[in-house]
């Protein structure tokens, strides 16, 4: 069979990928071996795929191969997130267009929209997976919409609030303009924007005095009801038992004490809106002050504001600036920065907001959450995230769960009568029925029930997806929940370690009494070589599919992981990828090299190919330990690289380069196969990398049953090393290197045979017959080296070889000491930097220990140089 001599993944990546599906490798049910699960943090289902999901499950596809490798029965469920503020958003938007608004078609008639919506759109990432090789368990493929899920989310609220743990509560919100509903504080993006100080004049009640209050919103002050000072405040004691008047509003409003008021920000006059802020209401609770909700939903104000009614807030707070200036009743404007709360979702200024909502109390259910992480029960990778994580759970607040969306759960609470006071919780409204008849002696029918119209927070859905997937809550006992749960990794970003994390491992204690996962590997950004997020805004985010078609998908795999560190953002140029491309490139034509040997079986084995094979043996082996320690330590990018080590340089460059035959000549029996045997293994250790050209040459070694896809072949066990050997070899790796160095520097050829002077002790430490046939020299044992020659040194060896008469000594002695010159110079640049304790102690680990390794590497030239400048002496 002829083989391309380039590589082409575009040929092969669809072919394989449908060969595993057709095979059902990826397919999963339970059975005597030991699973091994992870579940897919759920994308929102109308979304497409970006670099951060092309980080996340390329790591979560190394996971799960390996371990299908290793014998376990690995299961990758995946699934997709119903997204309510997102999808309903989107859904609106498309209603909007068509001159439809939501509300004018009513609750029913949108989840129609908003269901052809997701049929359309959903999923499309799911597909997009497949095309990065992701081995997810298809059957299984999961949406948080789904009957079975639905009703866990119902069951769940049930028998929280029948626990006594959630509740309805008139409270403080985080409200979204845009989107019409109300947010988590973890959704809260807090910027530096560049806004004003306003100094407003409020009268004093009776007089022509006045005070002056400083405000960064003067639009709200239609919602004012009292003014604050602190009791310890000389400069206002006047002002005690008095009143003020609010500007433009006219209304009179109290003076109220409170040792809370800053006397050092602003005037030490703090105007209180306790409809409008967090900590104005708190003040208005402990003072029984009036609530003046002065902002509709949609961010216009009301018919407390007077003329301003609806009108946006924005607009107001520059028509008002005007007013107040032209009444006198603004002192001055003051340019001020700063922290605004913005929506994580639509990215508007929220606007704080009082709303009845329902709650979850979190306190309970974080103690074994937090113990159990605190203890290593489940182990974060990094670890660092431990003390994030133990900061927000010793901090929790209770969990607003109801959003003002019709996308999603509806909150399973069923009102009757005038208002909204009588209600109960159930799980249909049969059983609401049943309720209120037996609690409360009521006979109702079905009509006379009106069920909340708030949807539940998305995560609340998504924090039982360990559980739910395998519908662990509406049958706790079946043999799916008791086989794969609990789940062994879950690879997510620590920006969710709140939102999502956090509450899955509370549900999974709640409801399982157990973790819902053994260890967490949490991933870092990705970002641009400048070190800018990646964002569509920016257009610095390459187009993951585009990526895809240009260097391959086992290209792209590993241009991804090359520089990942657990936790630590991803510098991610697409440079990578070419450089992954390349590696592809570099094993086909190893593989194509070895498969063009033509065998003679007459032929004894050498004795330079003898040293190669036990060395690999022992280099495949002591690198497999170093792997599988890192495997261990979730140092996933680490494992790559000493996988790309093993294959390019020590399989590819050094031990081909051993073994192969000259041109034109056979290979002997026992070389080729044990040439053949390496080439697997490496394969199966770069396999969950690169699954693709991984199979495909793997297939074209020799036929493969269905049973012996490398896919589903047994992972590398390793064994002993001899340390020994790996050492020998160093040390004639370095010595090849270093005549080819000369030869190289001097221009002389590779086909010209060259004498090789070595100081007698270094005879048991190299094997002679690989550097005579790699380096194409003559091996001679000395203490008298010649007079004039080009040496070098290996550790403690030192090395020469005679001068070639056509070389011009003169010139050659110049062109080292000016390299000495050079090298001393930039010896004391790097000395200098190393001696700024500054640097030192600031710079990260990595960077000082790069510089002393320059300092190394200069220094040990430098001797090389002085060494064969002797030769000129």
């Amino acid at each position: 069979m002829e083989l391309q001599t380039k590589y082409n993944p575009a040929e092969v990546e669809s072919k394989w990928y449908e060969y595993w599906m057709k095979n059902e490798y990826f397919f999963s049910t339970p059975d005597q071996r030991k699973a091994y699960t992870i579940v897919i943090p759920p994308p929102n289902v109308t979304g497409v795929l970006h670099m951060g999901h092309m980080l996340n499950n390329t790591i979560q596809d190394v996971l799960i191969r390996r371990a299908r490798m290793m014998g376990f029965n690995a299961c990758w469920v995946p699934g997709t997130d119903h997204a309510s503020i997102a999808t309903e958003a989107k859904v609106v938007a498309k209603l909007k267009e068509e001159g439809v608004s939501k509300f004018e078609i009513g609750r029913e008639k949108f989840l129609e929209h908003a269901w052809e919506w997701t049929h359309k759109h959903g999923g499309i990432i799911l597909e997009q997976l497949k095309t990065l090789g992701c081995s997810c368990d298809w059957n299984r493929t999961k949406f948080t919409m789904d009957p079975d899920l639905s009703e866990s989310v119902t069951k769940v609220f049930v028998d929280l609030y029948n626990k006594g743990m959630i509740y309805r509560g008139y409270r403080m919100v985080n409200w979204d303009p845009e989107a019409k509903t109300n947010i988590s504080d973890e959704e809260v993006i807090f910027k530096e924007k560049q806004g004003k100080l306003y100094f407003l004049r409020y009268m004093i009640e009776g007089s022509d005095e006045y005070i002056v209050v400083a405000t960064t919103r003067p639009e709200t002050i239609f919602g004012d009801t009292a003014v604050c000072i602190n009791p310890n405040d000389d400069r206002y004691s006047f002002l005690k038992g008095k009143r003020v008047i609010v500007p433009i509003a006219n209304r009179s409003i109290p003076i109220i004490e409170d040792e809370y008021v800053d006397i050092e920000f602003g005037t030490g006059c703090l105007k209180v809106t306790p409809a409008h802020d967090t900590n104005d209401y708190e003040l208005g609770k402990k003072h029984n002050l009036e609530i003046i909700d002065s902002i509709n939903d949609d961010a216009t104000l009301n018919q407390h504001a007077l003329h301003y009614a609806g009108m946006d807030r924005f607009k107001v707070r520059k028509e008002i600036e005007i007013e107040l200036d032209a009444k006198g009743l603004l002192e001055k404007v003051e340019n001020y920065t700063n922290k605004v709360g913005t929506s994580e979702r639509t990215g508007v200024v929220i606007e704080p907001k009082l709303s009845v909502q329902w709650f979850l109390r979190m306190k309970e259910l974080a103690k074994p959450a937090l113990d159990y992480v605190m203890d290593d029960s489940i182990q974060f990778h990094p670890a660092k995230f431990k003390n994030t994580y133990k900061h927000w759970m010793e901090n929790v607040h209770d969990w607003n769960i109801s959003r003002q969306l019709w996308w999603g759960h509806q909150i399973p609470a069923y009102y009757y009568g005038e208002g909204n006071e009588d209600f109960v919780v159930a799980l249909n409204k049969q059983e609401a029925l049943e309720i209120i008849a037996r609690e409360r002696n009521l006979v109702l029918t079905e009509d006379d029930l009106r069920q909340d119209e708030d949807a539940l927070d998305t995560w609340f859905s998504s924090w039982l997806w360990p559980i739910s997937v395998f519908n662990g809550i509406n049958e706790p006992e079946n043999e799916e929940i008791q086989y794969y749960y609990p789940t062994q990794d879950l690879v997510t970003g620590p920006d969710i370690i709140f939102f999502w994390v956090a509450r899955m491992i509370m549900a999974g204690y709640e409801y399982r009494n157990e973790m819902p996962f053994e260890n967490v590997y949490f991933t870092g950004l990705v970002r641009d070589k400048q070190g800018r997020k990646m964002s569509k805004s920016l257009g610095n985010s390459p187009d993951p599919l585009e990526l895809i078609q240009e260097y391959g998908a086992d290209g792209v795999r590993v241009g991804m992981l090359l520089t990942a560190p657990a936790g630590n953002d991803l510098p991610f140029d697409t440079d990578l990828c070419l450089q992954g491309r390349n590696f592809a490139n570099k094993i086909w034509n190893a593989f194509r090299l070895i498969k063009g040997w033509e065998i003679d079986e007459n032929l004894e084995t050498p004795e330079s190919s003898e040293f190669a094979m036990n060395w690999f043996q022992s280099k495949f082996n002591s690198t497999l330990d170093e792997m599988e320690g890192n495997y261990e330590k979730y140092r996933i990018s680490d494992v790559l690289m000493s996988t790309y080590k093993l294959i390019w340089d020590d399989f590819c460059s050094w031990y081909l380069e051993a073994v192969k035959p000259e041109f034109g000549k056979p290979i002997d029996r026992k070389t080729f196969e044990k040439t053949v045997n390496y080439l697997e293994d490496c394969l199966k250790v770069l396999h969950p990398f690169m699954p693709f050209l991984t199979e495909e040459i793997w297939q074209l070694i020799e036929p493969r049953t269905k049973e012996n896809a490398i896919i589903v072949s047994e992972y590398p066990k390793g064994g002993d090393f001899d340390e020994a050997i790996l050492k020998a070899f160093e040390v004639t790796s370095e010595t090849i290197s270093g005549v080819r160095a000369i030869r190289n520097e001097k221009g002389i050829s590779p086909k010209e045979k060259l004498e090789l002077f070595a100081v007698e002790n270094s005879a048991n430490s190299l094997n002679c017959n690989s550097v005579e046939k790699l380096s194409n020299v003559t091996l001679h044992f000395t203490s008298n080296f010649p007079e004039k020659g080009f040496s070098f040194r290996v550790g403690t060896f030192e090395f020469m070889i005679p001068v070639n008469e056509n070389i011009d000594m003169e010139a050659e002695k110049e062109k080292l000491t000016k390299e000495k010159e050079y090298l001393e110079g930039f010896l004391n640049s790097v000395r200098k930097k190393l001696s700024n304790e500054k640097f030192v102690s600031g710079a990260p680990e990595a960077v000082v220990n790069a510089e002393k390794q320059k300092e190394a590497d200069a220094v040990a030239k430098i001797a090389q140089i002085e060494e064969q400048l002797k030769s000129f002496a």
